[in-house]
């Protein structure tokens, strides 16, 4: 019979080998925050927004319905310059630090074709340097938790020592339950009347931004018909600055380009 490997300490304790293994421990860097806080908040709401299926948009009848069309092969694309605008579930988000375009894929009847946002990338005003496609989880963030990376401010304040008025300083989102920022930078509030509801109608849950990006995405995964959903570019520029905007394709179908603006 085999014999467990035993190994003696220094001061005689006897060890298995696998109390001998090292214990690595993993942190997670984010962008947003300089403590290990931010970091966590960034990786959860990724692995959140993983987690849930990406069923996309609902593709047009047909690929002439879109106001951009382009093809590869025997595979048809279509798309629309959504420009920061998400809508789903009788919602609009506004992502401004993200160009959004809603893409079609309408591969060919009976055949298998891998769609992938990471197919797709954003070229602006000819230059050579494209964007790369972002995911949902990012989007999403951006749109949450506004005050992660702060613009600039005008913050002015006017009152007395015990109260006053803060002008031009932007709300701060809590990053996580229980979180006592909000509270520590917001003056109190003033009283205010009981709300109404003359017209008697439940006022609808407020939509969580990780999850209706996450669900309006372009599906990844084999397509065996259309297909489509939204594409997310970084973009913190003027969109006035846009003077051309061309979406690339260039995948298992070959390489498209569509004119996008």
């Amino acid at each position: 019979m085999p014999q467990a490997i035993v190994l003696r300490g220094l001061r005689g304790r006897q060890t298995t080998k696998a109390d001998r293994l090292p214990h690595v421990e993993h942190s997670a860097a984010g962008p947003f925050y300089t403590a290990s806080m931010g970091g966590r908040i960034a990786s959860a709401l990724l692995l959140a927004s993983a987690g849930l299926i990406a069923q996309g948009t609902a593709p047009k009848a047909k690929v002439e319905d879109y106001p951009v069309r382009g093809a590869a092969g025997k595979v048809a694309f279509g798309a629309e310059y959504m420009v920061h605008s998400i809508q789903g579930g009788g919602t609009t988000l506004i992502a401004h630090d993200y160009l959004v375009v809603e893409v079609a894929v309408y591969p060919p009847q009976f055949e298998r074709l891998a769609v992938s946002s990471g197919q797709f990338t954003l070229r602006m005003n000819s230059r050579k340097q494209v964007l790369f496609s972002q995911s949902p989880g990012m989007v999403s963030a951006s749109i949450k938790y506004a005050d992660w990376e702060r613009r600039p401010t005008l913050v002015g304040g006017v009152g007395g020592r015990d109260g006053g008025i803060i002008i031009g300083q932007p709300p701060v989102t809590g990053r996580f339950p229980g979180d006592p920022r909000p509270d520590q930078t917001r003056l109190p509030r003033p009283p205010k009347a009981p709300a109404e509801n003359p017209g008697g109608v439940e006022p609808k849950d407020p939509v969580d931004p990780a999850e209706l990006l996450a669900s309006t995405a372009l599906p990844e995964g084999e397509a065996t018909g259309p297909v489509s959903g939204y594409v997310f570019f970084a973009y913190k520029g003027k969109t006035k600055k846009i003077k051309s905007l061309e979406l690339l394709y260039k995948g298992p179908a070959g390489d498209a380009t569509l004119n996008l603006y």
